[in-house]
């Protein structure tokens, strides 16, 4: 074997096994690298301009159109991870009967989405495969007595609405000045809560108010 085959010898047997080695890259995920933050705002809007802040003391939870305030222990460590980086941007809490220029509402958003599977589909491509000779009814049809099968799937999110109170009589509306949203797995756990709200905040460096 000459020097430039045995090269690519060693080149073909190296690429099989890295390729061999090589996993799925989103099947590798681990929940946090799993999750998703989108932060909206005004872009015309100085948030320097607005110092103190109220938040609601319940989530409300947004299923399918309904509509409810709930508060548990999830929601509590969202509304308290929301605070701690508010504060550390300046802003002051204060309660909601002080005239606060900014409220915050965290929810708690299921989508359920209904659909269905056609197995007229899956009978025409699988349908062949099975012998009615295996189970003692030689010359006997296979068929399928439903044509479809329902399923449900239900996504959830969490949600942070900054309305801007200052505002609010002057425009004769309460404007949404910033929105997050935070989506992927494990988000409804009560230790997902700082990190998802941090990231929320690290991606909105414009919320200062001092």
């Amino acid at each position: 074997m000459t020097n430039k085959h045995l090269l690519i010898a060693v080149f073909s047997v190296c690429t099989a096994s890295f390729l061999s080695c090589t996993k799925e890259p989103l099947n590798n995920l681990t929940p946090q690298e799993s999750r998703i933050y989108v932060t909206n705002s005004d872009s015309t809007v100085n948030f320097s301009n607005y110092k103190t802040y109220s938040i609601s003391d319940s989530a409300d939870v947004l299923n399918n159109g309904q509509t409810h305030k709930e508060l548990t222990a999830v929601d509590q460590a969202y509304i308290d991870a929301v605070n701690k980086y508010m504060q550390a941007r300046g802003f002051k809490l204060v309660n909601k009967n002080s005239n606060p220029d900014l409220g915050i509402n965290v929810n708690r958003i299921y989508n359920t989405a209904t659909g269905y599977y056609d197995y007229n589909d899956y009978w025409d491509y699988y349908g062949g495969y099975w012998d009615p000779y295996y189970w003692g009814y030689g010359g006997y049809d296979y068929y399928v007595p439903y044509s479809f099968g329902i399923y449900q799937v239900t996504e959830g999110a969490v949600s942070v609405d900054m309305l801007d109170l200052k505002n609010a009589n002057a425009k004769g509306k309460i404007a949404i000045i910033w929105n997050g949203l935070i989506r992927g797995e494990g988000i409804f756990d009560s230790s997902a809560a700082d990190a998802s709200v941090k990231a929320l905040f690290d991606q909105s460096t414009y919320l200062q108010s001092k």
